[in-house]
């Protein structure tokens, strides 16, 4: 009997460590806008009908809704678990630091209806911003093509990424994070 549940622990910490696969293969993909600078801007829909302006750029990532903030930039589905498990950190990282931080999350699911990502915002109390649009695809590409979710992109007020966390990260961390950058 213990073995048992030593395989079961083992095998659930596996899963709660590591990421989910994110099933990446829209091939209907609009493609990403360049100008002469080599700038890829990208708009993302987001769950309430607002436009996301993203400018990537010389290793940038210019959120221009979000100007002099800390972005951290979270890929997610709503069918993987560890996605599901860090929603409650990212709602209290959003509560702690609103003035100077801000969590856009990007679903990186096919066809799903606003009503059943704002479903699941609502049983998960998520109080930033969600994009679901197929444009989602295009950051993921952009950014070199997301393997597995949930990824994502602690962002400084310069618009350089200063961390890439794959798979479920701890509160503490990223909190941790934060507050370099607020001193930085």
């Amino acid at each position: 009997m213990q073995f048992k549940t030593l395989a079961f622990l083992s095998i659930l910490s596996i899963l709660f460590f590591t990421g989910c696969d994110s099933k990446n293969e829209n091939k209907d993909r609009t493609e990403v806008k360049e100008n002469k600078t080599n700038e890829k801007i990208i708009t993302l829909k987001t769950t309430d009908n607002k436009n996301l302006n993203i400018t990537i750029k010389d290793e940038k990532i210019i959120f221009k809704d979000y100007p002099n903030k800390i972005v951290l930039l979270n890929f997610f589905a709503t069918w993987c678990a560890p996605c599901k498990a860090e929603v409650p950190n990212l709602v209290s990282l959003q509560n702690t630091f609103k003035n100077d931080f801000a969590v856009v999350s990007v679903l990186l699911e096919q066809n799903k209806k606003n009503e059943e990502v704002i479903e699941f915002m609502n049983k998960y109390n998520i109080n930033y911003q969600v994009t679901n649009s197929a444009d989602n695809f295009i950051i993921s590409d952009a950014l070199g093509g997301i393997k597995s979710i949930p990824t994502m992109f602690m962002i400084d007020k310069n618009s350089s990424v200063f961390q890439k966390y794959v798979g479920i990260v701890p509160f503490e961390m990223m909190e941790m994070d934060i507050k370099k950058l607020l001193v930085k």
